[in-house]
């Protein structure tokens, strides 16, 4: 009966202890690449990106940067400004036959996305 009891107690611990390295272990990759819905240099949402992402250096699918934006872990315009992503996303979405000034306003967000935060 004692030898039970102290297995359960071991036990609990030994659970306890994994659970602790688990979340931890879950916190640091989290914190390393947060995932966001749109693509944070371009706007445009990642489940309309045909590879749902751009590829990391590893070669694993970023969930931050879209295909068009970013591949093997490096921008694929790395001189471009906030502001010139801003014209070039406008007038895409013109093109698009999206009206003028509703291209404008989803626009007008491309400077509070996290890539052009980083450059400030």
């Amino acid at each position: 009966m004692m030898l039970s009891h102290a297995y359960c107690i071991l036990d609990a611990r030994y659970r306890l202890k994994l659970s602790i390295i688990s979340k931890q272990f879950l916190f640091r990759r989290n914190k390393m690449e947060k995932s966001y819905k749109n693509c944070q240099s371009c706007g445009m949402p990642l489940k309309q990106d045909p590879k749902r992402g751009g590829t990391n250096a590893d070669g694993s699918i970023s969930t931050i940067y879209c295909s068009y934006c970013y591949d093997k872990g490096k921008f694929l315009q790395p001189d471009v400004t906030a502001d010139e992503m801003r014209k070039f996303v406008k007038e895409k979405l013109i093109e698009m036959k999206m009206p003028g000034f509703i291209a404008a306003f989803f626009a007008s967000g491309i400077p509070h996305l996290a890539r052009w935060k980083k450059a400030d």
